[in-house]
């Protein structure tokens, strides 16, 4: 693993989490050596699922498994670009979440500020640059002044489009998209994919890799339309303990389908 995740008490009895300084570039490097030259310009989508069940099995508030599924998505931003990564879309919190309890979803909401406030420096020293996808009318003022900010601070990105998905749901995205078209008479999938990825903020493009951590084996209303025609990768390895390693090995089985989308194999072709 290229890093290792300790826990501890602390005086006032919540758990927290420390991340050791054991991410070394040599293992980057070498994770970028080990695909193939062919992985290239990807958008790979990832429904960052386990953080809560992670905790719990450790004795641990289900906050300290959003805080370590947080330390992951550092891990795994940081290497994307290393993988042949050029579009890396995360879900961090569903529309369907408002369900669980007001606790939970708060500190959801905190940690993720918490998180733009601490990687924005570094996504722009990095040339990643940050879009936020889902509604934002029911976030909390100062998480949507923080989003703003962190867009317009690393809008001239170039090296990765990072996309974090925050109140989230593809249906309402593709109604949004929908209900620009209203009454329009000519329409294509083209014209309305374009409209959906403005929707979106920051653009859109087709899914090439989708992977859930976690164990579920469903998208639960996740990027519908741009998954049309992704690969899908499932794993019972919950988000915190998801590695760069993992990532890799991911892209590397991608690699080797062959997607034909609806298309014959090429051992069928005349």
């Amino acid at each position: 693993m290229l890093c290792n995740i300790k826990y501890i008490t602390t005086v006032g009895g919540e758990s927290s989490v420390l991340v050791q300084n054991q991410i070394l570039e040599k293992s980057l490097h070498q994770s970028r050596l080990s695909v193939p030259a062919v992985a290239s310009e990807l958008h790979v989508a990832i429904i960052c699922d386990g953080n809560g069940r992670w905790a719990t099995s450790r004795a641990l508030p289900r906050s300290a498994g959003h805080r370590a599924g947080a330390e992951a998505a550092r891990r795994i931003i940081r290497s994307a670009p290393h993988l042949g990564i050029h579009t890396l879309t995360l879900f961090a919190l569903s529309s369907a979440n408002w369900k669980r309890p007001a606790a939970e979803v708060a500190a959801i909401l905190q940690i993720l500020q918490e998180y733009l406030h601490a990687e924005t420096s570094h996504c722009l020293d990095e040339g990643i640059r940050l879009n936020i996808i889902g509604r934002r009318d029911r976030l909390p003022a100062p998480l949507r002044e923080t989003i703003a900010e962190s867009e317009a601070l690393t809008a001239g990105g170039k090296k990765l489009h990072l996309r974090l998905a925050i109140d989230y749901s593809a249906r309402h995205t593709i109604f949004q998209a929908a209900s620009k078209f209203y009454k329009v008479t000519d329409l294509s999938s083209e014209a309305f994919s374009d409209i959906l990825a403005e929707v979106q903020r920051g653009g859109s493009t087709d899914v090439d890799l989708l992977i859930r951590t976690g164990g579920e084996q469903r998208l639960s209303d996740f990027l519908l339309w741009e998954c049309a025609f992704a690969e899908f990768c499932f794993l019972s390895k919950r988000w915190p303990d998801f590695t760069p390693k993992d990532l890799r090995d991911m892209i590397l089985e991608f690699e080797h389908r062959e997607r034909t989308r609806g298309g014959l194999p090429r051992e069928c072709e005349l």
